[in-house]
């Protein structure tokens, strides 16, 4: 079985310009360049799937009532940053 597979691209002059262009002062392909912003773009709509799923869990009564409650401690040299 094969790992890859190849797909033929069609992308307006201006875009594979620019491409060319970031992937020379990158070091890359540029299929690698054009493989790894698919890759960048599934994983955010990944990462906005799941927090919508998460967003629909809040207990906002819950995060209240911790952000209201005492005690704890000051932060630390550096937590800041």
């Amino acid at each position: 079985m094969k790992t890859t597979s190849t797909f033929p691209l069609r992308l307006p002059r201006s875009i594979k310009e620019a491409v060319v262009k970031v992937s020379k002062k990158d070091g890359t392909s540029i299929n690698q360049f054009i493989a790894t912003a698919v890759a960048e773009k599934l994983a955010v709509m990944d990462a906005e799937h799941f927090f919508k799923s998460r967003q629909g869990r809040a207990d906002l009564k819950k995060f209240d009532a911790i952000m209201k409650r005492r005690g704890g401690q000051l932060p630390r040299a550096g937590d800041e940053a």
